[in-house]
């Protein structure tokens, strides 16, 4: 019977390639600049909805939910990609 083998121990099965130290860092500031872009715009969007009463209408909620969501995106996954560019590597080790 054939043996089962993890994936990571397949030769070649994960190929890396050398990426160098400012590409890590470019990458990084690109994604802070994003991160910090997308909060504060989708925060005004969220704000102002709130507090016009002109701007509460049905077809403003699907924008709203659409900033919602992105605000939300935008925090949570900012910081961990800034994180992991600066590391040059997965913060979280194979578990995460």
């Amino acid at each position: 019977t054939p043996q089962k083998m993890p994936v990571q121990d397949v030769p070649g099965a994960f190929p890396t390639v050398d990426v160098p130290d400012h590409a890590h860092y470019t990458i990084g500031v690109v994604i802070l600049i994003v991160g910090i872009t997308g909060t504060l715009g989708n925060f005004l969007v969220i704000y102002a909805f709130c507090r016009s009463r002109s701007l509460q209408t049905p077809a403003n909620i699907f924008i709203i939910n659409l900033a919602v969501s992105d605000f939300l995106m935008s925090i949570t996954q900012s910081p961990v990609f800034f994180t992991n560019s600066l590391h040059k590597r997965w913060i979280f080790g194979e578990k995460g």
